[in-house]
């Protein structure tokens, strides 16, 4: 089995927790925007020029923006020559290699990490500057593909390298969305409607580390991490119910155990065994605090907070006992976040594929 697995979407290294983001920092001045032409169509797109040396996130300890900077403008290249039915076919592509790659991860199957690769490649957006998110395709680059937080995800790129591969027309922002896309649709979940015309930026468009969440954290923590995604109290929710897939491994987040029974199944169980299992917060073996049961499952500190916040814990009630609610706006939520920042032209085609079962009947 490979040793480096899918983690969490709240996670942190054993050596050491992502503690910067929302930390203070300074700035000695604006960070400079930089003008660029896009690849193919030759549209204008800005980002962040990461040659000053005093650049940050811009973001102070509880999620106030410090930086004045003017917000990066992220174009999307629509190309008009390709269709649905060009996507549909790097979506069956992606699917048919889930099936084949079952062994991945004690049979729970590559679905989870891709996922994972989808949601942290948009989950570095900053809605105070647009920078970041999933538009450029960073995490094809060192910097943030390295970030502790992302351990394990090098496994979901390796997944799809044979894929952009064949389709190398397809941007890897593009790419990287669409396999979660895919992912959560083969595991039985929500349709998701998806866009392209992402496109693959400089290394110097990549965000700096830190802006990815910390599961040793509260509600308070939560909602203001969310906040800087754009996202309301219900998105919030919606999104942290993507852990009903996978499970997270102590080795890679410094946590271990799965949420549930069903890993490999997109469901509302998520909801259901937060509420309904008796967890305990105990040490595991790399000292770091998680909740367990004793049915084997785990919950990260951020995940039980929203049954400790009475606003958070009424929606989680609501997707315990609605499945068809918690799909209906997971889907959307996830549609929005992978969209983060990126400027789409009016009458912009969204797309909803087909899965391999769809396509049998």
């Amino acid at each position: 089995m490979n040793a480096s697995k899918a983690l969490p979407l709240f996670s942190r290294t054993i050596s050491r927790r992502s503690f910067y983001l929302f930390s203070a920092a300074t700035i000695a001045g604006a960070a400079a925007v930089t003008t660029a032409a896009a690849f193919d169509n030759k549209k204008q797109y800005n980002y962040n020029n990461r040659n000053n040396n005093n650049n940050s996130n811009g973001w102070g300890k509880f999620g106030t923006s410090i930086a004045a900077a003017a917000p990066i403008v992220h174009i999307a290249a629509i190309n008009k020559d390709r269709t649905i039915d060009d996507y549909q076919r790097i979506y069956n592509k992606i699917a048919e290699k889930i099936r084949e790659d079952d062994e991945y991860d004690g049979y729970i199957g590559y679905g989870p990490v891709l996922v994972r690769l989808g949601w942290h490649s948009s989950g570095t957006y900053n809605k105070e500057n647009n920078s970041g998110g999933s538009y450029g395709g960073t995490y094809r680059f060192k910097l943030e593909n390295s970030d502790p937080s992302n351990n394990g995800l090098q496994n979901a790129a390796q997944f799809l390298d044979p894929i952009y591969k064949e389709f190398n027309w397809i941007s890897h922002g593009d790419l990287y969305t669409l396999g979660a896309v895919c992912a959560i649709q083969e595991a039985q979940g929500p349709k998701i409607k998806w866009r392209p015309g992402r496109v693959d930026l400089p290394e110097s468009a990549t965000p700096e580390n830190g802006r990815l969440p910390d599961a040793v954290n509260g509600a308070d923590y939560v909602r203001k991490f969310y906040a800087r995604l754009r996202m309301n109290d219900r998105e919030a929710v919606a999104l942290t119910g993507a852990h009903c897939l996978g499970r997270t491994h102590l080795k890679n987040s410094g946590f271990d155990g799965p949420w549930g029974a069903a890993s490999s199944s997109f469901t509302n169980e998520f909801f259901i065994n937060l509420l309904n299992e008796q967890w305990k917060l105990q040490k595991n073996a790399a000292g770091n605090k998680q909740y367990d049961s004793p049915k084997g499952y785990m919950m990260l500190e951020t995940d039980y907070a929203l049954i400790q916040d009475p606003i958070y814990l009424k929606i989680v009630k609501e997707y315990a006992n609605n499945e068809a609610s918690f799909f209906k706006d997971f889907a959307s939520s996830f549609q929005k976040l992978l969209e983060n920042g990126i400027d789409y032209p009016k009458g912009a085609p969204e797309y909803i594929f087909k899965t391999l079962d769809d396509q049998d009947m």
